[in-house]
């Protein structure tokens, strides 16, 4: 049984936004297995029969989204500053999340799903769930960049967790690709910062099992079946 709260199960299914839904739910018009809701009540409903105004709510396709998010897009339904979303490069799906954030400055990998459940766990710290990055930067040396990755790096007062890294010389510059197992609000360029090191481009190349592969910028893509199940199988279906 996938439980979720019923204002989300309404907004997902396309009724509504979640706070109209919760209007809906207090003025009493919407109905769970026959009975007056109340606000907080969750609900499965791929199992319950829910109604608003006597008319039944039909649960919205599980779907799962790969974009290449372009720099200038931001990872938001709306921006007051006027700005690009990435929701502008995406087909119409009622209830569909971003799966960790991107600022504004930051290109590549996003995923975006209805599942909440799974969103969670792919967000959440304890399941750390790894992604990985590629940056090019200037301000140390590649030997003294691998010697400083390869030491504990704080911030906030905890260790960042970095799981993996590779680095190599570019002109003036050097390229890394990083992968760390959190995903701290921009976790990669506060790493950087204190490393030292001046960013010039950053990239996410893969979250958890899905990989961006060759998929063009601003472009996406539907999920293939082998990935879904392998993000079901790092922690159990949602």
């Amino acid at each position: 049984m996938t439980l979720m709260r019923l204002q989300r199960a309404l907004a997902r299914a396309g009724v509504t936004s979640r706070r109209k839904a919760e209007e809906l739910i207090r003025a009493g018009r919407v109905r769970v297995d026959g009975e007056v809701a109340t606000l907080g009540v969750s609900v499965d409903p791929a199992r319950q029969r829910v109604t608003v105004d006597g008319r039944a709510v039909r649960p919205s396709a599980l779907a799962w989204l790969a974009l290449n998010k372009p720099v200038g897009y931001v990872v938001s339904r709306g921006d007051p500053e006027g700005r690009r979303t990435v929701y502008e490069l995406l087909p119409k799906v009622p209830g569909l999340t971003y799966v960790g954030r991107l600022d504004v400055m930051t290109s590549g990998l996003l995923l975006l799903t209805t599942d909440g459940g799974a969103a969670h766990r792919l967000m959440h710290p304890r399941f750390a769930v790894p992604r990985t990055y590629w940056l090019r930067a200037h301000g140390l040396s590649v030997a003294d960049l691998r010697r400083a990755l390869a030491l504990p790096i704080v911030i906030d007062g905890r260790p960042v967790r970095v799981m993996d890294f590779r680095v190599r010389p570019v002109a003036r510059s050097v390229e890394v690709e990083l992968t760390l197992a959190e995903g701290r609000q921009r976790i990669v360029r506060r790493l950087a910062e204190a490393l030292g090191l001046k960013v010039e481009w950053l990239h996410r190349v893969a979250y958890g099992p899905v990989r961006l592969g060759r998929l063009a910028e601003g472009k996406y893509r539907r999920l293939s079946a082998v990935e879904i199940q392998a993000i079901e199988r790092l922690h159990g279906t949602a």
